[in-house]
């Protein structure tokens, strides 16, 4: 089913949509969103997590405007967003957004839950369905096997009912990921941050399970929450959200040279390193402004010599 759906090279993450970090007016995500669709980019990723569902409002009044058969678009369920009047007069700390605390999530991964998800996600995005539907996050959860053993069943009746063409787990833990595959009803994972050029802990079980069972791979995370987007890595970069522990700045300073030592760019390298594996799909990308989606298009067309994935793989720092 995966290798159906029309994703890649570059899909666009929708993360920042939903203020993530930092404000943008809804002016400006139409400028990114507009940018990436002039760019060629077709895939569209969101969640209700990502601003508390702002993320999801900006993507489909966006898309409004766009014919249904030229886009693909993917959410997430796993977290319910409900009134919370009491938190309103603060913003979303728990998540990281620049909006108003005024709902709260509610983690819900039964199957009546997923369904509901998936309806309020249609209402906030004004589809009437989408392509893909991810359960996020379930490393997060108290016990996330028995999220998972609940949630399956329910992304499966979904899909068997013709209300989304795939589904799979999104997550940032290669335990819940493979967790996922081994239930042998998905069609697609989203892994964040765990296959990149910095390390690869999906490379040893998860992705040879993926070849081994049909199943498509979307990479997020690309450069790291940051700490891979530029040719010369900065100590106030971010790494997993937060501040860049010293090792994974070394090591990064390690490939930046590595890359340069062959006319390569550190960020060219990192988005190009996933799609170099035969079960990657697409890589999703998140901008907070139009020129980062067009840095991102040109980066993906850039030659990489043979030679440089030669030279990190000798060093042991790719597999």
């Amino acid at each position: 089913m995966a290798d159906a759906l029309r994703l890649g090279p570059l899909g666009f993450g929708g993360a920042n949509l939903g203020n993530l970090f930092q404000a943008m007016t809804d002016e400006d995500a139409h400028a990114i969103l507009q940018t990436a669709w002039d760019c060629g980019i077709r895939y569209f990723d969101t969640a209700p997590h990502y601003g508390l569902g702002l993320a999801e409002r900006r993507l489909g009044a966006f898309l409004a405007g766009k014919p249904r058969a030229e886009f693909v678009v993917s959410t997430k369920a796993g977290r319910l967003l409900r009134p919370s009047p009491e938190t309103a007069d603060r913003l979303d700390e728990e998540g990281g957004f620049a909006v108003p605390a005024d709902t709260a999530r509610v983690w819900d991964p039964s199957p009546d839950g997923v369904r509901r998800s998936l309806e309020e996600s249609l209402e906030r995005l004004g589809l009437d369905r989408v392509d893909v539907l991810l359960l996020h996050d379930p490393d997060e959860y108290a016990d996330p096997d028995a999220s998972i053993a609940a949630a399956v069943p329910g992304l499966v009746g979904l899909r068997e009912a013709g209300l989304v063409d795939a589904v799979g787990i999104g997550s940032k833990s290669t335990d819940a990921l493979l967790a996922g595959v081994r239930t042998g009803g998905l069609d697609l994972l989203m892994v964040a941050g765990r296959y990149t050029l910095l390390e690869q802990p999906a490379a040893a079980e998860l992705l040879p399970e993926c070849r081994r069972c049909g199943i498509g791979v979307v990479v997020a995370g690309a450069y790291n929450s940051g700490l891979l987007s530029s040719a010369q890595p900065r100590e106030d970069a971010r790494y997993e959200y937060g501040a860049v522990p010293a090792e994974m700045l070394a090591r990064a300073r390690r490939l930046a040279a590595i890359c340069a030592e062959h006319g390569v760019e550190l960020p060219v390298a990192a988005l190009q390193f996933p799609l170099r594996h035969e079960v990657v799909r697409a890589v999703a990308l998140g901008a907070t402004e139009p020129g980062h989606v067009r840095e991102n298009v040109r980066r993906a067309g850039v030659p990489i010599p043979a030679a440089l994935w030669e030279h990190l793989a000798a060093e042991g720092l790719i597999q």
